[in-house]
């Protein structure tokens, strides 16, 4: 119970926080943005494994999640309030200004899991080093606790804002799925 009235009061005080920021700032992007570094990370790196790392992540993407949120066809506690006061011009800023930052160096002797074989149907999207590309976002690197809750999502109908993952995290066994989340969170 506490810990629910802690993630509702983190969520309003974020909110307050974006929507009060000081009118000078209005128009510069990166001090609209410092709030995002409580999940995201300061340098790029995510305070929680379960957000995922947006410094560098592929810009169209970014602005199509962006979007989404906005919108109301990606829904989600925190992120939903937080990007409803951005014109759509400011979440293309917001998106170019993520891109641009370098994704997070990985970890030193950081082990690669063995590829799954099911990984084949993700190139075609997702770029045969899984880096992403128009429209699809990076995978490489991603957490795996971002990446396996993201999956499930897809499979469970729970997130809906893409036509195709849907259907292909339904084609997958959990197993397959996680083994998946393991390669890719090793890259």
């Amino acid at each position: 119970m506490a810990k629910g009235l802690f993630s509702t009061l983190f969520g309003v005080a974020i909110v307050s926080a974006v929507v009060v920021a000081p009118a000078q700032a209005a128009d510069d992007i990166s001090s609209r943005l410092e709030i995002c570094s409580a999940c995201h990370g300061s340098n790029g790196t995510p305070t929680n494994p379960a957000a995922p790392i947006i410094w560098g992540q592929q810009e169209n993407y970014l602005y199509k999640e962006l979007h989404d949120y906005h919108s109301g066809e990606r829904s989600n506690a925190i992120m939903s309030p937080m990007i409803k006061p951005f014109s759509l011009d400011d979440l293309r800023k917001v998106a170019a200004y993520f891109a641009a930052k370098s994704w997070p160096a990985k970890q030193p002797g950081a082990t690669v899991a063995p590829p799954p074989e099911s990984i084949a149907m993700c190139k075609a999207c997702h770029g045969q080093n899984f880096e992403g590309g128009a429209p699809a976002p990076r995978l490489a690197g991603l957490s795996y606790d971002y990446l396996i809750g993201a999956m499930r999502a897809f499979a469970g109908g729970k997130r809906t804002n893409n036509l195709d993952m849907p259907g292909f995290m339904r084609a997958l066994t959990d197993d397959q799925r996680e083994a998946i989340a393991q390669y890719l969170s090793s890259l």
